[in-house]
């Protein structure tokens, strides 16, 4: 009898740690379920804002698992005002919380404001009460534009060349500052001489048929201020020309280049051929040249002071910027692109002339221009080497006047030794003949500056 009640007490012993296992099991695993979620909303919202109480204020809301409630509290130090939500009639994981000021019941004479937003998931945890996040921001007032005054320009800009202006941007809250053109290219300006002062050049792409540029400040708070930089248009019309191919150029010359792309071109027929490495290569090359060369820095500008670019020693002017070539295989055209820059001449591997002082931004192998080298000079203007046999230099080198870069060659989309030379503002193709004229130079540069420096001065 002792022995059949040990055995039935142990049974139940067994039965009762069964029943507890399986009850912690299923509590720990109800727990990691969703509805036991522990992650509290995430608020995105910074600590201090700047706010013209024009357009709302839009705050991101987000939970793993779904939002229940959220309560937004504005303060003026002296009362505090809820501003309305949306209702949540069911659980949303992401919520964009708008903040409008309201007309009535907060004064904005102190020029701060408090902010407070309380977010609650739908999880069960915490009691059953859901998670909870709080989080506040300091919000200045600024309802003020940032101003803006056009100092001195360049007289004109031609259709294809470059422009200098000079400006006037203030603003204690002053974010972004950028000068807007009509075909959507921004250029970014650079400060000039005194806190407050800036110097831009600005291109007008020779493919462009109008040019319109206006200054942009906008200020923390979002407000903005817009005002037209004023130049003389001056219309340029660039030459028109057919190149006829022939089979010695297309099958020799074109086929080397497709072999940096075979995959891309293997199943091509030569005139597809030549149309892939003239457009499709060139764009791609030219897509390089257009990251390098967009970068601009930020070091404040007293003086600018170049020499015309005068890159190869007794160099003749093979070809010029700005024509459109039209190439013609077997009696049809099948490809056209733009020459961007110009093409001179000496003797075989000549020595290359970086006239002004620079930075080398680029030195290596680039498609059609073969061996290519780029250069900085400040103000957001590059200058640029093409069809090198051989590169002088690397990328970082610091250069002074007068420096051999490089050597003239063939490489690339070359028939004959020459140097293509190109010179580039933020990124945009501009005429070199501007910048090897010194009376150009003097009058759209450099007295620029100068008179810009007299009237700050004043």
């Amino acid at each position: 009898m002792r022995q059949r009640r040990q055995g039935k007490g142990y049974i139940r012993a067994v039965l009762l740690l069964m029943v507890i296992a399986g009850i912690i099991y299923g509590i720990q695993k109800l727990f990691k379920s969703p509805l036991f979620e522990t992650n509290p909303p995430v608020i995105t919202l910074k600590e201090r804002l700047f706010w013209n109480l024009q357009a709302p204020l839009q705050v991101p809301i987000s939970d793993d698992t779904g939002l229940k409630s959220l309560q937004v509290i504005l303060s003026d130090g002296e009362k505090s005002i809820e501003i309305p939500q949306k209702a949540f009639k069911s659980p949303v994981k992401s919520f964009l919380a708008n903040v409008d000021f309201p007309k009535l019941g907060l004064s904005r004479k102190n020029g701060i404001l408090k902010l407070t937003i309380k977010a609650t998931d739908i999880s069960k945890w915490n009691f059953f009460t859901g998670n909870t996040a709080l989080k506040q921001a300091i919000i200045n007032i600024d309802d003020k534009k940032p101003e803006v005054f056009p100092l001195i320009s360049s007289y004109s800009i031609t259709k294809g060349g470059a422009g200098l202006a000079i400006f006037k941007a203030t603003d204690e809250n002053l974010e972004k500052l950028i000068i807007e053109t009509n075909f959507g290219k921004e250029f970014k300006p650079t400060p000039f001489y005194k806190k407050g002062y800036y110097a831009v050049l600005v291109a007008w792409p020779l493919t462009e048929k109008r040019f319109s540029a206006k200054i942009v400040a906008t200020d923390k708070a979002g407000n903005k201020t817009r005002s037209r930089l004023s130049f003389f248009l001056k219309n340029k019309k660039y030459r028109t020309s057919t190149i006829k191919a022939s089979e010695n150029f297309v099958n020799g010359k074109i086929a080397d280049l497709a072999e940096d792309r075979p995959n891309d071109t293997k199943d091509l027929s030569p005139a597809e051929k030549l149309n892939y490495i003239n457009a499709t290569y060139r764009d791609e090359n030219n897509g390089v040249i257009r990251e390098v060369t967009s970068k601009v820095d930020h070091n404040t500008l007293e003086n600018f002071k170049l020499q015309p670019f005068y890159p190869l020693k007794n160099g003749k002017v093979v070809a010029s910027h700005g024509d459109h070539r039209y190439y013609k295989y077997k009696g049809k055209i099948v490809s056209e692109a733009y020459h961007l820059g110009i093409d001179l001449a000496s003797v075989k591997r000549a020595d290359i002339l970086i006239t002004n002082p620079g930075v080398v931004v680029f030195a290596n192998y680039n498609g059609i221009y073969g061996n290519n080298l780029i250069v900085y000079h400040g103000l957001g203007l590059y200058s640029l080497y093409g069809h090198c046999s051989y590169l002088a230099v690397q990328k970082g080198d610091i250069l002074n006047a007068w420096e051999v870069g490089a050597k003239t060659g063939a490489t690339g989309l070359a028939l004959g030794d020459h140097l293509h030379f190109s010179i580039l503002i933020q990124g945009i193709f501009v005429r070199p003949a501007e910048w090897m004229d010194s009376k150009w130079m003097q009058a759209n540069i450099s007295d620029v500056i100068e008179g810009a420096k007299k009237m700050i001065d004043k």
